[in-house]
């Protein structure tokens, strides 16, 4: 009688440790990609070009004519794109489990970290894309406003500025896709946290002092509101609601996805 032997030393083993590991451009590449591959993907970010331009026709149309300068344009070009850069950060990561790839991802690329990396350098230059789209509709716009001082005003600073407060929301997003892990309460929380905080901080004059350190919105409203000459008590108070309202979700999630069972 001849017996079976299941030694696991007998079974063919697949050497895997000459296999070169891909490369963080690959992966970037492939989140870049993952963004427009679905539907939900596609419509957004034509949704955020379209409506981009539509708003500046529309404050072309019906705004003054001492209002056509270059601040302004991007002024207002900036408000749908602050609502529509950050659902697309939340989809870059919650899509990879509405979608079940979570699996297939992390195998090819076992770095958690990694892939986190990736996406997060993929929303970034999503929304470096729509910041250029929306300086060349502005610039375009105050051209064809023909205002001499069209552009005064401008400068590196404050369009790294205007630059900042769209990564930041895009951070955001991304962060509290991170957390939640669902696209529905990640994009509900999105909206929804930060304007009950604003509700809370001005209806209650006790904690007044507190809203521009801890509100997100009040800390950002000079910048929103095109005042860009920003003091450093200012900048201060940007830079802790950043860390309330970005740090800290995105470490969490970033924990909560290191600690997740893939399925």
């Amino acid at each position: 009688m001849t017996s079976t032997r299941t030694d696991h030393q007998l079974l063919p083993r697949l050497d895997v440790a000459s296999t070169p590991r891909i490369r963080f451009s690959r992966l970037v590449s492939v989140e870049l990609r993952k963004a427009v591959d679905t539907r939900a993907g596609r419509w957004l970010v034509a949704a955020i070009l379209a409506i981009t331009a539509a708003s500046m026709l529309l404050f072309y149309a019906i705004g003054d004519d001492a209002d056509r300068t270059f601040p302004d344009f991007i002024g207002f070009a900036a408000q749908p794109q602050m609502f529509l850069l950050p659902v697309l950060g939340i989809l870059l990561i919650t899509s990879e489990w509405s979608q079940r790839t979570a699996l297939v991802t992390f195998t090819l690329a076992p770095s958690r970290s990694t892939v986190i990396g990736a996406k997060v350098v993929a929303a970034m230059l999503l929304a470096l894309l729509a910041f250029a789209g929306a300086l060349l509709l502005a610039g375009l716009a105050t051209l064809v406003a023909g205002r001499d001082d069209g552009f005064d005003g401008v400068s590196v600073a404050v369009l790294l500025l205007f630059l900042a407060v769209q990564l930041l929301g895009v951070l955001q997003g991304v962060a509290f896709g991170l957390l939640w892990l669902s696209t529905p309460a990640a994009i509900v929380t999105f909206f929804v946290l930060p304007t009950a905080s604003t509700l809370v901080f001005t209806t209650v004059p006790a904690l007044g002092d507190l809203a521009p350190w801890l509100d997100l919105q009040t800390a950002q409203s000079p910048l929103v509101n095109g005042d860009f000459t920003l003091t450093w008590e200012q900048l201060a108070r940007i830079g802790v609601t950043a860390l309330v309202w970005v740090v800290l979700p995105f470490v969490a999630g970033w924990l909560r996805v290191m600690r997740a069972e893939i399925k």
